[in-house]
């Protein structure tokens, strides 16, 4: 096996268990892309093990923190089964849902493993050379230890595959038909596949929606907003396939609006408003839904002109910060949306605003929050705040797993 030695007093952040070791903090070593290497401090002490990723800052992902344990098949099966297992919950009979996340990569001692369960079909999106190293292990024990799996299928359009020296997309095209997908195993998965959580259906296109076809984690923050909504006017800027939206109408909004600009997302929108409000799971009456094909950006700026009002206004934008690099102009781009959208609110009205990149730190956001409503001239208390579900679970030793921050106010009047 061949060894990674790293720099004097470049060992802080392995001893703490930390699962990413960068270039810059290694001495010397070399290996294969994706090949595990015995991990070295300076004064020669086993540290553990990784796997190796030459095109990458991070040169190596940890995966045995134990010098004792060398990293095999069997131990990746066991990792996976043991993630499987921690959602066990998730795969109850009297589970009020049928998704949730499976493996949450380095939180689950699985980096760059992503696997997220729909009603039987798990996707998985491999971002690391380790996690392409080991994908016919976790796949076969994805088949072998999720409850019922009828496929494993994956997804390949991720921009940091790039960055591990990984073939893209346009080459990983299989079963399935589309560039940036494949079946690994078992079926092959529908065109749509429905889900449910209580008794809101969604419609989930796994070959083409965003990330591996739905936004699971949010699924916490879509109920905090469906208690909140009872007879108010909502509007739900980035609603995607319309998920705070249904969640709204559940919750008892008078109207709900859904501004995205993605036709798709739009159109998908209308078939999950069809498919709750078809089942009877939830009256018409009074529940009217409008759909806004636009920029968001614009068309808050459009509402303000307007003089239009709102009680409940969601924002769930897409990362603005992939990287620290990006936080700055992030930060812009998150005061500008929540400054315009704290405008629109009546008083006592209610905004639920989000940010899914990582970079931004939960501490960051609440001061671009802060700095937004000074200038809207608004005064806003907090009455809460959301994470990602229990099925993306953050390990203490991997902080950066927390990406996902939620913030809910209520403008004072």
């Amino acid at each position: 096996m061949n060894r990674v030695v790293l720099k004097p007093k470049r060992d802080w952040s392995v001893r703490k268990h930390h699962p990413w070791i960068f270039s810059g903090a290694i001495a010397f070593g070399e290996a294969g892309v994706g090949e595990t290497v015995e991990v070295v401090s300076a004064e020669g002490e086993m540290l553990g093990y990784g796997s190796f990723s030459p095109a990458s800052q991070i040169r190596v992902r940890m995966l045995s923190f134990d010098p004792q344990r060398v990293p095999d098949g069997a131990y990746v099966a066991e990792l996976v089964a043991q993630a499987i297992s921690r959602r066990a919950a998730f795969f109850a009979p009297e589970s009020t849902t049928n998704a949730c996340r499976v493996i949450n990569a380095e939180s689950d001692g699985l980096p760059g493993v992503v696997a997220d369960y729909y009603d039987g079909y798990v996707v998985c999106q491999l971002t690391s050379a380790g996690a392409e190293h080991w994908k016919q292990t976790v796949v076969h024990a994805l088949m072998k230890g999720v409850p019922g799996a009828k496929g494993v299928a994956e997804r390949t359009d991720v921009d940091v595959r790039a960055k591990e020296g990984l073939l893209s997309h346009a080459e990983t095209q299989r079963r399935g038909g589309v560039a940036g997908f494949g079946v690994l195993a078992g079926e092959e998965p529908p065109e749509l596949i429905e889900i449910r959580e209580g008794d809101i259906r969604y419609f989930v296109d796994v070959r083409n929606g965003h990330k591996t076809g739905f936004y699971l984690d949010q699924r916490d923050a879509r109920s905090a907003v469906g208690a909140l909504a009872k007879d108010r006017e909502v509007l739900n800027c980035f609603c995607y396939t319309g998920g705070f939206g249904l969640a709204a109408a559940a919750g008892g909004a008078k109207h709900v609006t859904q501004v995205d600009i993605s036709h798709d997302a739009l159109e998908l929108a209308k078939k999950n408003e069809e498919l709750t409000l078809g089942e009877g799971r939830m009256t018409e009456d009074g529940r009217r839904f409008g759909y806004v094909e636009a920029d968001v950006f614009h068309y808050l700026r459009k509402c303000r002109d307007e003089g239009r009002t709102f009680d409940l206004v969601v924002l769930d934008p897409p990362k603005f910060a992939a990287t620290k690099s990006q936080v700055e102009k992030a930060a812009r781009g998150y005061k500008d949306i929540n400054l315009l959208a704290m405008k629109l609110l009546k008083p006592n009205g209610i905004l639920a605003t989000f940010s899914c990149s990582g970079a931004m730190t939960s501490e960051l956001f609440d001061k671009v929050l802060a700095e937004a409503a000074v200038d809207a001239h608004r005064d806003f208390q907090m009455i809460g705040r959301t994470r990602q579900g229990a099925d993306h679970p953050v390990a203490l030793n991997f902080s950066e797993g927390l990406y996902l921050k939620g913030v809910i106010m209520r403008r004072m009047a």
